[in-house]
């Protein structure tokens, strides 16, 4: 009798010990609850259940402890301050697969907020049992050990190093190999987030043969899976043309071009960022990309997308009109410029209006044919609007500026310098528009009795009179290219002083 007394005392503690810990672990999850939770000293109850001699109460207590982590870095900061680590690390290498995804979870929840926090979780010896939990045989303990790891790497490059020196990488690789879509995901984005960080860890994330199980998940008809693929690949391809190389080797185009057309927009921002991170180091690595159709995608991406999603595309244009006139014609040749014309008007952000300034400028800037094809669109006028608009930031107006002098030094069609020549234009823009108009008067007989008519010169003339204006010598190399009579016909004062001849020839025939 004594002894089943003793028992149920025993059986009733036990219950109420699972009873709390499963409520303090629901309650949570609610972020109205924390507060009150960390006010009433759940975390120091919750510790020493972490060591319980019920599995199901150890878990509960580690779940419970990873939602209040995971809701500030405050209570992340009280979770190592409490000397919880240790004991969660220890359980790592020791318990069940259900306690090991939660004390997984619990140390992800730390490491999250702060490199200084994802080192205390690294201090605690961490990484050694986190990457065996790697070469478990249950998948929800690899995907845990995953995380954690993702969110220690994703930090800073020493942080990232310090995994890598783990033996993570491996282990990664063979994780995306699984059949589980969620562990290839969660894997995927760990290695994205070690790569991410310098040359170095990208190339031991290539070192382990990553690219090569990466690159076919880019026909997965998984979204999520598809954007971690697409994402590590352009985190690798972005630091020099070795690793872009590799990433081209694997052979993705066209395959990554498909992407452009997913229904997920996260998906087609991470494919086109894949574009725009290989074609931006080499004019051969621009070409593949162009012959493999790819400048038509990004145009129709541009087209089709708006925000910061169109910013990958507006890029990867520019990029590849930079290397050489033929690149840059074959960008126009795809119509690329309506879609960017429409991107500067649209967009609101100064950032991707950028962006769109310089991708025209490097698209104009190689012959008169390309500067053409551009100042044809009317965007001329746009880039002047947004370099003398006060609101608008630094770097837009030094872009804008730099397109537009890229541009107009190589226009050569006067009726497009003519059309700027009656515009309002600051005295800056005016200047490089009436030395190149007169560069090209110089050259064009025909042209000049052209200027003439449509008011260019006369127009012109007003400038060069104007109080203070610093035009008066690009005016001079105009004038230069007509006889002085059509030059004085057209100044300002000439009327004037017509008038005061007439006065003075009155004048000398009353006095006689």
């Amino acid at each position: 009798m004594a002894t089943r007394a003793v028992l149920q005392t025993f059986e009733r503690y036990q219950k109420e010990r699972v009873a709390f810990v499963t409520t303090v672990a629901e309650m949570a999850k609610n972020p109205q609850n924390i507060e009150a939770l960390q006010q009433a000293g759940s975390m120091a109850l919750l510790r020493p259940l972490l060591l319980d001699n019920v599995p199901s109460i150890q878990q509960s207590a580690a779940l419970a402890l990873g939602r209040l982590a995971n809701y500030s870095d405050d209570l992340a900061e009280a979770v190592v301050q409490n000397e919880i680590l240790p004991q969660l690390v220890y359980s790592l290498s020791e318990q069940n697969r259900f306690y090991k995804q939660a004390a997984a979870f619990c140390l992800r929840a730390v490491a999250k907020h702060s490199p200084e926090l994802a080192q205390a979780v690294i201090d605690s010896g961490s990484l050694d049992s986190l990457v065996t939990c790697l070469e478990e045989f249950d998948p929800g303990v690899k995907e845990a050990a995953a995380w954690t790891l993702g969110y220690i790497a994703g930090h800073n490059a020493e942080l990232a190093q310090q995994v890598v020196d783990a033996g993570a990488v491996p282990l990664l690789v063979l994780c995306v190999q699984e059949p589980e879509l969620s562990l290839k995901r969660i894997s995927a984005s760990a290695l994205s987030d070690i790569a991410k960080h310098t040359p170095e860890l990208a190339q031991a994330v290539v070192d382990a043969g990553a690219v090569a199980y990466l690159a076919p998940l880019v026909i997965s008809q998984d979204a999520k899976l598809k954007r971690q693929v697409c994402c590590s690949l352009s985190q690798i391809a972005k630091h020099s043309v070795d690793l872009a190389e590799v990433v081209v080797g694997a052979e993705i185009f066209p395959k990554i071009l498909t992407c452009l057309k997913f229904p997920d927009e996260f998906v087609k921002k991470h494919a086109a960022t894949v574009v725009r991170e290989i074609v931006k180091h080499t004019p051969e690595l621009a070409q593949l990309v162009v012959g493999n159709g790819g400048v038509a995608s990004l145009v129709d991406y541009v087209a089709e997308s708006s925000g910061n999603n169109r910013l990958p595309g507006i890029m990867a244009l520019g990029y590849i009109a930079a290397f050489s006139e033929t690149l840059a014609l074959s960008v126009i040749a795809e119509k690329a410029l309506p879609p960017l014309v429409q991107a500067i008007n649209e967009e609101t952000e100064d950032h991707l209006k950028s962006a769109t300034a310089w991708t025209l400028g490097q698209i104009g800037r190689h012959t008169p044919d390309h500067a053409k094809a551009v100042s044809d669109t009317g965007v001329l006028t746009t880039l002047v609007s947004l370099e003398g608009d006060g609101a608008s930031s630094e770097d837009l107006k030094t872009k804008c500026r730099r397109a537009l002098k890229s541009i107009i030094g190589k226009l050569t069609h006067l009726p497009a310098l003519d059309a700027l020549v009656h515009r309002p234009l600051p005295e800056g823009v005016m200047k490089m528009v009436l030395e190149q108009a007169g560069k090209v008067l110089a050259n064009d007989p025909s042209g000049r009795a052209q200027f003439v008519h449509s008011g260019g010169l006369a127009a012109v003339q007003q400038m060069a009179e104007a109080p203070g204006s610093k035009l008066k010598e690009a005016v001079e190399i105009i004038n230069s290219c007509y006889p002085e009579e059509i030059v004085k016909y057209y100044s300002p004062s000439y009327s004037q002083q017509l008038l005061e001849k007439l006065e003075t020839m009155a004048a000398s025939q009353t006095a006689y």
